[in-house]
């Protein structure tokens, strides 16, 4: 146990450093899927709250985009929103997908909104949810970056920080569950067939609406995608929905913590669908690498197709 965790701090700490260089803690690429996905509409930005999201009233950090080459990552989000990726009504199933990015709910990705441009080209609706992060403090870029990166390694010393620091983004993805029933109607969606999918940190948020007390408020179906739950996994409840998980063998920076959800899982009843995969590393998103990895999004969506949602209801 202590080697595989000093093997996962390593992992963690190489990847802080990446941080300080260019802001971004998660490995994200510009490169597009093999097919290339375009929504019937342009997407639409909804708040997540009416007024001010609960809980920050006194935040006063700016929302800043940082960027190194393509890669760019979001940092002080303090109004959390929903991206609205409609499809084609022709083609619509009436199932939406939810898509938290990750960033160890320091900082998001960008790349998400690749996967929901993908699934609204195949009838399903994608959300791309820009959830609230922790304050970072700095006077610039560079700053802000050097301060994000420290706290990265500070959450690998203290798995608890995770916790503290996602706490916020916890409650705005169970919001944001409630938000796409709330509109269902309107964007042609039906309120029993919402799935959470989540990257990484946003995987933690994904488990998290699932299991959440609020049955009611839980998603229909959840897919963490190398997402992992800190600083341990809580009980597992009854009416948990189904859920599709997909990690690296070589992936030490979450993995470990992904099979013990996963085994909880198993623990409590549940038949949860694992795709473990060769090699992948963490963070792969929609880029490609080479490895069997690459072929997750086809592999998610032949788990939807199974649980019906690929075509419309009869």
């Amino acid at each position: 146990m202590r080697s595989q965790r000093s093997r996962a701090i390593l992992a963690l700490s190489l990847l802080a450093s990446a941080f300080l260089t260019s802001g971004n803690a998660q490995v994200a690429s510009s490169s597009t899927p093999a097919q290339s996905a375009t929504p019937a509409t342009a997407p639409t930005v909804i708040n997540l709250w009416p007024g001010v999201a609960p809980g920050s009233e006194q935040w006063k950090q700016k929302e800043t985009t940082l960027q190194s080459g393509p890669m760019k990552s979001i940092v002080n989000v303090t109004i959390p929103t929903l991206t609205a990726y409609l499809p084609d009504p022709a083609k619509a199933t009436g199932a939406a997908v939810i898509i938290a990015p990750g960033g160890g709910f320091l900082f998001l990705g960008t790349d998400t909104h690749e996967v929901a441009e993908w699934l609204a080209s195949r009838g399903i609706a994608g959300f791309v949810l820009k959830y609230r992060t922790a304050q970072i403090q700095g006077e610039n870029d560079d700053q802000i970056g050097k301060a994000g990166g420290a706290r990265f390694q500070a959450q690998i010393r203290n798995y608890a920080l995770i916790a503290e620091d996602g706490k916020y983004a916890l409650s705005d993805g169970v919001q944001a569950i409630k938000v796409v029933r709330a509109h269902a109607a309107e964007w042609g969606i039906s309120p029993d067939r919402v799935v959470f999918m989540g990257f990484s940190a946003g995987g933690m948020i994904a488990e998290y609406t699932a299991i959440q007390p609020d049955v009611s408020a839980r998603p229909n179906y959840a897919a963490p995608i190398y997402g992992a739950y800190f600083p341990s996994v809580p009980p597992i409840p009854k009416d948990v929905p189904p859920f599709f998980m997909e990690l690296a063998a070589d992936d030490t920076l979450a993995g470990p913590q992904i099979m013990l959800f996963y085994e909880a899982l198993k623990a409590a009843g549940y038949e949860p669908e694992l795709h473990l995969y060769e090699h992948g590393g963490h963070g792969w998103g929609m880029r490609k690498q080479g490895t069997t990895s690459d072929h997750w999004i086809e592999e998610f969506f032949w788990w939807l197709e199974t649980h019906g949602l690929t075509q419309p209801h009869k």
